[in-house]
């Protein structure tokens, strides 16, 4: 696992500077602790800075081919590279060392910008090809790996972060009111957008090429939902264990200390109970939150029997309501606001373990597959609703349900059904932005000064939602949502968070769910075999209890995130009170503070549930003032 980055000059007019290389590289010495190196060809430079975790003392980067023609810096594990090696070897190609970095140096001499389809694995690399002039950027099928990029003239920097590329002067931090709004949209910034107008994210799936003069990006690879698998369910179910245990065991390569993430759900339990058929004893690791919190959220007994039943070294993590050290961490992370609250315990574990593991297997991917979302629950119901008038949504239900008060727990179930009703009448693009966003555009206009306001693309920020959902031209709209989710919410959230905490604390965080081939026939499962009489992830569950105990796969899903919203209205009330002040608000003109104290104040009286709001606005505060 390493820091990558790069510059290139297309005009070949400027040579580029090794020290600008070097200070690329300096900023993400998190990502790679362990060895760092710099390439530089007159108008090209590439570097990196690595995280040893296969062939240790031969894989220095960056690392070229036979003659020095072809050069690389990677990011990633590729978990077929030794079949690619075997491959290589019978066409005449050399091997110097045992990374899975020269496989890739050798499949690219092979097949060119095409070798990113034999890969397997996580991965975001740059190569530069001096034979044939070409700087040559990828990035893997579902976003593991993160590739920022960034254009000025005839310069391109690439980097593994955002604050990579602001090492360089010629990048400006001049904010991108449409990445703002869709932060506040989303808590979190969907590809391509940043924060930064300057800099911009390479989505998954795409590549990058400059040849000949030219910048192209270049999609290489798409999910499938047609051609639905008609087999027995038996046979389907056996097909999709052995496909799991296959990515979780290829996952299990490495030279250093290796364990997993254990929640106490199914996912998770899954991956741990697969692990166990290699090798048991290892380390696994489970949160517990402290405070004021909802008891919905404490998994631990149900971690604790997995553990038992596999032999697991199993420790527990406290997490306390003190939110300033994780807040930290994620404005260092990402460089640009986040606020998905599941930061602050992945924050905790990944400090705790880290000095006794340098691997880690999770089980994230597990919802995305298996429609495991409230969100997908509710997408599903919606089908049996949509004969029921408008005029009924509209002047009986949506007032009505609107009177609830939200739940003192902190549990989102009258919130989920809030959000069900209020866009239950819309087509279905735009009812499903209406579930995943946190605030609609007319309410996000109020919350931003006027002059703010005026500088956003709202249709831009909301298209940004559906432009997945309706690009699929196959399956039906239950196969969309979940396609959606899988291009934006899974690459620019979920996976975003793992890589930026993990790396922040040096970690390498694999992720067996998230293996491209699993993704694939998961997306050929019809829908009764993901979401059945009203269950939610139905052939997952059906598949675990042949692994798992009957307790894990009946609780509820309780998700890895904190207790925000019950947190907010007790132990973090001054925390609130000091960071969303009307004084704070005011000094920079970019809300209108009023709403802000709408906003806060419906939430402490349980109008509505506000919690991932309030936390965006404290985030952003905070990214703003460093």
């Amino acid at each position: 696992m390493c820091g990558i980055a790069g510059i290139i000059d297309i005009s070949r007019s400027e040579k580029i500077k090794e020290s600008d290389i070097c200070g690329m590289c300096d900023a993400i010495i998190h990502r790679g602790p362990d060895d760092y190196g710099t390439y530089v060809d007159r108008h090209t430079g590439i570097g990196m800075r690595r995280l040893s975790i296969i062939d240790v003392k031969g894989g220095h980067q960056p690392l070229s081919n036979e003659d020095d023609t072809v050069w690389i810096v990677f990011n990633g594990e590729i978990y077929n590279h030794s079949e690619l090696r075997d491959l290589l070897l019978s066409k005449g190609h050399k091997f110097t060392t045992k990374t899975d970095t020269e496989t890739i140096v050798h499949l690219y001499e092979q097949y060119g910008i095409e070798c990113v389809k034999h890969l397997r694995g996580m991965f975001a690399f740059i190569i530069w090809d001096a034979r044939n002039e070409r700087y040559f950027v990828a990035r893997d099928r579902l976003g593991i790996k993160p590739c920022f990029w960034s254009q000025n003239g005839s310069k391109i920097a690439i980097g593994s972060e955002i604050k990579a590329l602001l090492t360089l002067p010629w990048i400006k931090r001049s904010i991108d009111w449409n990445g703002f709004d869709a932060f506040f949209t989303y808590t979190y910034i969907p590809s391509p957008l940043t924060i930064y107008n300057d800099i911009k994210k390479l989505p998954p799936a795409h590549y990058l090429l400059v040849e000949n003069g030219k910048l192209e990006i270049k999609r290489y690879w798409d999910l499938s939902f047609a051609d639905k698998l008609e087999l027995p369910e038996a046979k389907i179910e056996e097909d999709f264990l052995s496909l799991l245990h296959e990515s979780v065991n290829i996952r299990l390569m490495s030279e250093v200390p290796l364990g997993a993430f254990l929640s106490g759900g199914i996912d998770s339990g899954l991956i741990v109970a697969l692990m166990s058929k290699d090798f048991t004893g290892h380390k696994t690791f489970t949160v517990n939150f402290e405070g004021s919190k909802g008891d919905f959220l404490d998994e631990r007994p149900f971690a604790l029997e997995i553990a038992e039943k596999y032999a697991c070294q199993h420790h527990e993590v406290g997490v306390l309501p003190r939110i300033e050290e994780a807040i930290e961490a994620a404005i260092f992370s990402f460089d640009e606001p986040f606020a998905d609250d599941g930061l602050i315990p992945t924050h905790h574990i990944c400090k705790a373990c880290k000095n006794d593991l340098t691997v880690i297997l999770t089980g994230l991917g597990g919802d995305e597959n298996f429609a495991g979302y409230e969100r997908h629950l509710g997408f599903w119901l919606s089908r049996f609703t949509d004969q029921i008038p408008g005029l009924i949504w509209s002047n009986i239900l949506t007032p009505v349900i609107n009177l609830f008060k939200e739940q003192k727990n902190g549990h989102y179930r009258i919130n989920h059904l809030k959000r069900f009703i209020a866009a239950g009448n819309l087509p279905p693009a735009e009812r499903y932005q209406g579930y995943i966003r946190t605030m609609a555009p007319e309410k996000r206009r109020r919350l931003y000064h006027n002059d703010i306001a005026e500088k956003v693309d709202f249709e831009y920020v909301e298209w940004l939602g559906r432009a997945h959902f309706e690009r699929l031209d196959h399956g039906d709209h239950f196969d969309r949502a979940l396609y959606q989710d899988l291009c934006m919410y899974l690459p620019d959230d979920i996976l975003a968070l793992s890589d930026r905490v993990g790396m922040y604390h040096s970690l390498e965080l694999r992720v067996p769910f998230v293996d491209h081939k699993l993704v694939e026939f998961c997306a050929k499962l019809p829908s009764k075999l993901k979401i059945r009489n009203g269950k939610k992830k139905y052939l997952l569950k059906k598949a675990g209890k042949r692994l798992l105990p009957n307790s894990v796969i009946s609780h509820r899903k309780q998700g890895f995130c904190s207790p925000m919203s019950s947190w907010l209205s007790g132990d973090l009330l001054k925390t609130v009170e000091n960071k969303l002040s009307d004084d704070e608000i005011s000094k920079d003109n970019i809300f209108n503070k009023s709403t802000v104290r709408e906003l806060i104040s419906s939430h402490y009286e349980r109008n509505q549930m506000n919690d991932k709001l309030i936390f965006s606005l404290m985030l952003f505060q905070d990214w703003y003032n460093k």
